[in-house]
């Protein structure tokens, strides 16, 4: 029964390899290139929100924010379609929606956990509304981490350049922790400074510590 259920998810992770980066691709391909698509049809409203954006991005005024968030929205969203420099892709992503979450999901004032929480909502009642682009980030995490998987033009690349054998490699040391951390601290920093810079400092400290040791 044992080796009938490892046989059975070995089987499964071979699968998986093909078919779960391919769908987070597709959905979130959608749900980026429909928001973009409908800024790009629609009118700039960002002079209305001009205020909320976090720095550096409140220096570069509603007009420029809105043709960097329509278009970032669509090309990003088809590199992510076709799986072309999917990490990028999807960090950048990532970014967008934090930004946006920043200025117009993330709740106005908060002084407890218990009162953020509130806010993991999807209808707006005074206490923000972010729980769809925190569903959106934690989909596009798999991807920064993991890549585009074997359907994906990064992997043909790799295919035809002979490094595919690439995609099975893993390093274990503090270098991998440090960019995941990097990873979390530039998501995090826009909404949270203080937790995003002690993310971004651990994520230094990992890069450091080793060198110094050596």
């Amino acid at each position: 029964m044992i080796e009938l259920y490892d046989n059975i998810s070995a089987r499964l992770r071979t699968a998986g390899d093909w078919i779960w980066p391919l769908a987070l691709r597709l959905i979130m391909f959608w749900e980026f290139w429909e928001s973009g698509t409908t800024k790009y049809k629609g009118s700039n409203w960002f002079s209305t929100i001009e205020d909320k954006f976090p720095w550096p991005f409140s220096a570069l005024g509603p007009d420029l924010n809105w043709l960097a968030a329509t278009w970032g929205e669509m090309v990003f969203s088809v590199m992510v379609l076709v799986g072309l420099f999917t990490r990028f892709a999807a960090f950048s992503l990532i970014i967008i929606t934090v930004v946006a979450t920043a200025a117009v999901h993330w709740p106005a004032e908060w002084s407890s956990l218990a009162e953020l929480w509130q806010g993991y909502a999807i209808s707006d009642k005074g206490s923000g509304n972010y729980k769809l682009p925190l569903l959106f980030v934690v989909m596009l995490l798999p991807l920064v981490f993991h890549g585009g998987g074997k359907l994906s033009l990064d992997f043909i690349m790799l295919k035809v350049m002979g490094r595919d054998a690439y995609v099975h490699d893993r390093i274990s040391d503090l270098a991998a922790a440090g960019w995941a951390f990097v990873v979390l601290g530039l998501a995090t920093v826009f909404l949270v400074p203080a937790w995003g810079y002690t993310l971004l400092a651990l994520g230094l400290a990992c890069f450091v510590v080793p060198a110094l040791l050596k």
